[in-house]
C-alpha cells in the first residue's frame, strides 16, 4: 500500500492517514461525492455516485467506514449528488438526489422515493411539420436546412437521424414515425439552498443547472461558471445576471467561501471575488487543476477552499495563503471535506486509479494564517539593516551638495548636453560616411548582417544582405573587403551581387585564412558599392577571432 503525506508552512503535520484502499475500484468526481447521516444516528456515512465504465455499471454506492455498506444501479451517468432535508418529519433523515440526464431521482432511506423529469423544451416548427415525412433523402435535405438556419435546435432523435448511414435511415423513419417528437434538455450541476433558516437541518431546496443556459429554482444569490469563460450572480429580483466575471481562461472549480466566490482556471490560478465581482486575490498553482471543494469546519470557525492538482498534491488555501499540502500516490478526482462517521474533520478522496483515500484533520492541528506564507510583508522586512555610522567625509560632502545644489544641477545638464551632442555628431558622420551596417537612402536602403565560423587559421565569412525598400529591386551591387594583408589572406575579397529582391535575405559567402602566427586579430571592413559611385553605400566593420588552430601549433 503507498504512504500519503502532507506537508505544513508551519513544518508539522496536521493531517492523519486514516484508509487508503488502491483498488476501490471507483470512477467518480468532487460534484457526485457527499457525507450525509442517511440514517439519523449521529453516523454519517460517505455516498458517490459512481460512472463505472463510463457506458454501464452505473452505481449509487454507501461506505460506512472504510466499507460498502449498499450500492443501487443508476440508469444513466451521474452528473452531480447532494444531500438535502425535504420535510420537517422526525426522525430528521436526509433525502439524496442524484441528478442524471434530464431526471433526478430522490433517494431516502436508500430506497427510490421520488423522480423529477425536467421540463420539454420547444420544438421547432418546421421539424414538427414535417413529422410524417418518410423520404429518407428529402427528410434530411429538411433537417439540414433546419439545423443551418432555424434559431431553435433540432431535436436529440434529428440530430441522430442526420448522423445515419443512408442505408439505415427508412429503418429509423418507420421505427419512430408514430412517435411524437420531444427535445429534452440534461443537467449540467446540481446544488442545494436553505429555504427560511440557514441551520444545518434546515429544509433545503434543490438549484439545478441544465445544459440550455438555465437555473431553475432560484431563491437568492447564486454564482454560476459557465464554458463560455464567464461567471455569473443571479439575484432573485432579477430574470438576467446581476453581476459577469470575465476571467482570462475557462474556470475548472468554482467554490463559494464566506462571502468570497474562489475560481480555479485552466492557466493554474486561483482568484477570490466579491459577491459583485470585484477582484480580490489571485494565487498561482504549481499545476493545472483537477477538482475543488470547501473545506468548513464549523467547531472551530474556519472556512477555507481544497485544490487538488494534476502533480499530485492537493492543496489547502484559506483566501491566497497557503496552509497545508498533502501528497497523494495518484491523481485526485474527488474531494470531500465533513463529518464522516464520528470525526467531524474527515477528508475524502477518489484518485484516477480508482483508489479511494481518508484522511482526519488534527484536533491539536493549528490553522491560522500565521503559520502559512503571510499575506503582508516577509518577517526579513522589519529586521534592521546594520547602517554603518556617519564619517566626516560624507556629512562634507552632504554640506557641499545643500550649499551648491543649484550649480551642481547646472553643471550636471550641461554635461549631458555635450554628450548628447557628441553623439548625434558622430551618428551623422557615420550616415553621411556610410559607415553604418544600416542604409536608407533614397538610392538603396539595405541591411547587412555577418557571421564569422571556425576555430581557424580558416574561417567561413557570411554576409546576410536584405534589401529593405517596400518595392523597389536593388540592383548593379558589389562587395568590396578592407583588411590587413599581413594577417589575413581571403579568396575571394571582391565579387558582384545580384538582384536584391525587397523582402528577401540573401547570404554571401567566402573563406578568410589567417596567415599570421602571433596569436592576434584584426577587423575586417566590409564596403557595399554601387557602379559608378565612390562613396559606399553602407559599411560593416567584423571584429575577427584570434585563430586558435595557430595558437595549438
Amino acid at each position: 500500500m503507498c504512504s500519503m503525506g502532507d506537508v505544513n508552512a508551519d513544518g508539522g503535520s496536521k493531517w492523519l492517514d486514516a484508509h487508503y484502499d488502491p483498488v476501490a475500484g471507483l470512477y467518480t468526481f468532487s460534484p457526485c461525492m457527499d457525507l450525509a447521516d442517511l440514517h439519523g444516528d449521529g453516523d454519517h456515512k460517505l455516498v458517490i455516485g459512481d460512472l463505472g465504465t463510463g457506458s454501464a455499471n452505473m452505481k449509487l454506492k454507501v461506505y460506512r467506514g472504510t466499507a460498502l455498506m449498499s450500492d443501487n444501479t443508476l440508469l444513466d451517468l451521474p452528473t452531480g449528488l447532494v444531500s438535502f432535508l425535504m420535510d420537517l418529519h422526525e426522525p430528521r433523515i436526509p433525502a439524496i438526489a442524484v441528478a442524471s440526464g434530464p431526471f433526478i431521482y430522490v433517494y431516502k432511506n436508500l430506497r427510490p422515493y421520488f423522480k423529477f423529469t425536467l421540463p420539454s423544451l420547444e420544438i421547432n416548427a418546421l421539424e414538427q411539420a414535417r413529422e410524417g415525412q418518410i423520404d429518407p433523402l428529402a427528410l434530411k435535405e429538411l433537417l439540414e436546412g433546419v439545423r443551418d438556419t432555424a434559431e431553435v435546435p433540432l431535436s436529440v432523435r434529428s440530430l441522430r437521424y442526420l448522423s445515419l448511414e443512408p442505408q439505415d435511415m427508412e429503418e429509423f423513419v418507420s421505427l419512430h414515425k408514430q412517435q411524437p417528437i420531444r427535445r429534452q434538455t440534461v443537467i449540467t450541476c446540481i446544488g442545494t439552498l436553505k429555504k427560511s433558516t440557514a441551520d444545518e437541518d434546515g429544509v433545503s431546496c434543490l438549484v439545478i443547472g441544465t445544459e440550455s443556459n438555465d437555473v431553475f429554482d432560484v431563491e437568492f444569490r447564486i454564482t454560476v461558471a459557465c464554458r463560455n469563460g464567464n461567471v455569473y450572480i443571479l439575484r432573485r429580483e432579477s430574470s438576467k445576471p446581476k453581476y459577469c466575471i470575465e476571467l482570462s481562461s475557462h474556470p475548472v472549480g468554482l467554490v463559494r467561501v464566506g462571502k468570497t466566490v474562489v475560481v480555479g482556471c485552466a492557466e493554474e490560478r486561483l482568484q477570490g471575488f466579491t459577491q459583485k465581482g470585484k477582484k480580490l486575490w489571485t494565487a498561482h498553482l504549481p499545476a493545472p487543476i483537477t477538482t475543488m471543494a470547501p473545506m468548513d469546519l464549523p467547531t472551530r470557525g474556519f472556512q477555507a477552499v481544497l485544490v487538488g492538482l494534476a502533480n499530485h498534491e492537493v492543496h489547502l488555501y484559506r483566501d491566497k495563503t497557503l496552509l497545508s499540502v498533502v501528497r497523494t500516490p495518484d491523481v485526485v478526482t474527488g474531494l470531500r471535506f465533513g463529518r464522516y462517521g464520528r470525526e467531524d474533520g474527515a477528508l475524502v478522496l477518489t484518485t484516477r486509479g480508482g483508489g479511494l483515500a481518508v484522511k482526519i484533520l488534527k484536533r491539536t492541528a493549528s490553522l491560522e494564517e500565521r503559520q502559512g506564507a503571510a499575506a503582508g510583508p516577509p518577517a526579513a522586512q522589519s529586521v534592521r539593516l546594520a547602517v554603518p555610522k556617519k564619517t566626516k567625509l560624507y556629512v562634507d560632502q552632504t554640506l557641499r551638495e545643500r550649499e551648491h545644489a543649484t550649480a551642481m544641477h547646472r553643471a550636471f545638464h550641461m554635461d549631458l548636453g555635450r554628450v548628447r551632442l557628441a553623439s548625434a555628431k558622430a551618428y551623422v558622420r557615420a550616415l553621411e560616411a556610410s559607415l553604418a551596417p544600416v542604409s536608407s537612402g533614397p538610392a538603396a536602403a539595405l541591411r547587412v548582417h555577418a557571421v564569422v565560423q571556425g576555430l581557424g587559421p580558416a574561417f567561413k565569412l557570411t554576409l546576410n544582405l536584405q534589401n529593405t525598400a517596400a518595392r523597389r529591386p536593388a540592383l548593379n551591387l558589389a562587395v568590396s573587403f578592407l583588411y590587413d594583408g599581413a594577417l589575413y589572406s581571403m579568396r575571394t575579397p571582391h565579387f558582384r551581387i545580384p538582384l536584391l529582391v525587397p523582402g528577401l535575405v540573401y547570404p554571401l559567402e567566402t573563406l578568410v585564412e589567417c596567415t599570421s602566427d602571433r596569436g592576434i586579430s584584426d577587423v575586417i571592413k566590409v564596403f557595399v558599392l554601387r557602379d559608378g559611385e565612390t562613396a559606399p553605400l553602407l559599411t560593416a566593420h567584423i571584429n575577427m577571432p584570434v585563430s586558435e588552430g595557430l595558437a595549438l601549433n
